[in-house]
C-alpha cells in the first residue's frame, strides 16, 4: 500500500492521506478514473480510524480530485487536471512558506504581483 502517515507530524492524518493521493496523481501512480483503496482497508493497513481516511478522501472530493459514491468507493475523477493539481500543490507550499515568514495573505499577493509583472 502506498499510503504512509506519520502520527508524530504536526500535519493531521487526514491531510497526510490527501497529500499522498495528490502525490500519487502527480507521479502518475494514479490516473484519472482509477479507484482508490477502500477507506476500511486503508484504515486497517495504517492502524487508524476509518473516519480519518474518509476525512482525507472528503478533502480530495472538495478539491475536485475524486468522486465519492456510497457503495462504489472513491475514484479519481476522469476530468481531473493533473497540471492544475501540481500548481495548487506549489501554491500550498508557497502559502506555508509565507506563513512561516510571518507574511500575511495580502502581503503574499503583493509579492506575487511584483514577480508577475
Amino acid at each position: 500500500m502506498w499510503f504512509r502517515v506519520d502520527p508524530t507530524s504536526a500535519v493531521g492524518l487526514a491531510d497526510q492521506i490527501a497529500a499522498r493521493v495528490r502525490a500519487a496523481l502527480l507521479e502518475s501512480r494514479l490516473t484519472p478514473g482509477d479507484r482508490l483503496p477502500p477507506a476500511r482497508e486503508v484504515a486497517r493497513g495504517l492502524d487508524i480510524n476509518m473516519h480519518t481516511v474518509l476525512r482525507g478522501y472528503a478533502i480530495l472530493r472538495d478539491e475536485g480530485l475524486i468522486e465519492l459514491r456510497r457503495g462504489r468507493g472513491a475514484r479519481v475523477r476522469t476530468d481531473v487536471d493533473v497540471d492544475l493539481t501540481d500548481l495548487r500543490q506549489q501554491i500550498r507550499a508557497l502559502v506555508g512558506a509565507a506563513q512561516r515568514l510571518g507574511i500575511s495573505r495580502e502581503g503574499l499577493i503583493t509579492e506575487m504581483r511584483k514577480v508577475a509583472q
